[in-house]
């Protein structure tokens, strides 16, 4: 199976992801053990779960790059999206086993000790490294319109703010001499984890009930008919996302005694020319239809009037 352009630079952003995030995630985890800081560690299981978040990215890549077959006609592009789904149930998981770990610290009192100090090095250096990383990630995902790379790349940005709050915590706690400072970031930043999964999962919602975020598409789809000597009365519109690319369909009107071979024409010409108008077009269908003809029940879709709305 030959791998596309777009799906190598995903396999390549993973597992540059992977590899970063391992490093991060065992310095952090194993500095939070023998420096005896819970937010550190908490830190590092963070990156952890990047690296599971990376892996699906990784195996996401190998899927969309099927072609169409008998039971997905219209390909795999949409395991983008269902991927993105699982990143955010993963990134919440983690979040509430380790909101669960730091209320039973807090609640169940135990002696606390003042983590060492070289924890504050290895903080500074996850900030350094998760911002390459998730810059890295965004630029990639902008650039191929991959959502689940922007997502992983938004969560690593989150990153970056749970490393500077673990750091904020660290240093309260060297000069308050108060170690339960340490527990309270822990639960600080689980949250702000949960947070960020929610987000993400919802971001997803629109693409998965067939709706596009911005009805300029509408316009840019109607302005294309109108172009289009013979194209009248575009309605009944319909455009949605499969990951990056669209895919429309449409209702157009012509003269109803026109031979097939120029009705054929005129529905050619409108989808050469809303392909020239939208970027990433997966398919356009057109339908002609003779003009002035009226069809009650078709409820669905969009027309002129309800974008003019």
């Amino acid at each position: 199976m030959a791998i596309g352009e777009r799906e190598k630079k995903i396999i390549r952003a993973s597992q540059i992801s992977i590899g970063g995030n391992a490093l991060l995630s065992v310095l952090k985890i194993v500095t939070g053990l023998i420096a005896g800081s819970l937010a550190v560690m908490a830190d590092g299981v963070d990156s952890a779960s990047d690296i599971i978040t990376s892996l699906v990215t990784l195996y996401t890549a190998h899927i969309i790059a099927r072609p169409p077959d008998p039971k997905f006609p219209y390909g795999y592009n949409k395991a983008d999206t269902i991927a993105t789904k699982v990143l955010a149930f993963i990134i919440f998981f983690a979040g509430a086993q380790l909101a669960i770990t730091s209320l039973n610290r807090l609640i169940y009192p135990v002696d606390r000790i003042i983590p060492e100090p070289f924890a504050i090095y290895v903080i500074i250096v996850s900030i350094i490294g998760k911002y390459l990383l998730s810059g890295y990630l965004k630029r990639v995902g902008k650039k191929i319109e991959s959502a689940m790379l922007i997502a992983n790349a938004r969560n690593m940005q989150n990153d970056v703010v749970i490393s500077f709050s673990v750091l904020t915590g660290l240093i309260f706690t060297f000069v308050l001499k108060m170690p339960v400072i340490d527990v309270i970031t822990a639960f600080g930043v689980s949250i702000y984890i949960m947070i960020v999964a929610f987000r993400i999962f919802m971001q997803t919602n629109m693409e998965m009930m067939d709706g596009v975020e911005n009805e300029e598409i509408y316009r840019k789809i109607i302005k294309a008919v109108h172009e289009v000597k013979g194209a009248s009365a575009p309605h009944r519109i319909r455009a949605r996302k499969m990951a990056y690319l669209h895919v429309i369909a449409l209702d157009v009107e012509a003269e109803g005694d026109i031979p097939l071979t120029e009705a054929h024409d005129i529905a050619r010409r409108v989808e050469e020319k809303i392909k020239k108008a939208i970027p990433n077009v997966y398919d356009v269908l057109v339908h002609i239809e003779p003009r002035g003809n009226v069809e009650p029940d078709e409820v669905f879709g969009v027309s002129e009037k309800d974008i003019e709305k």
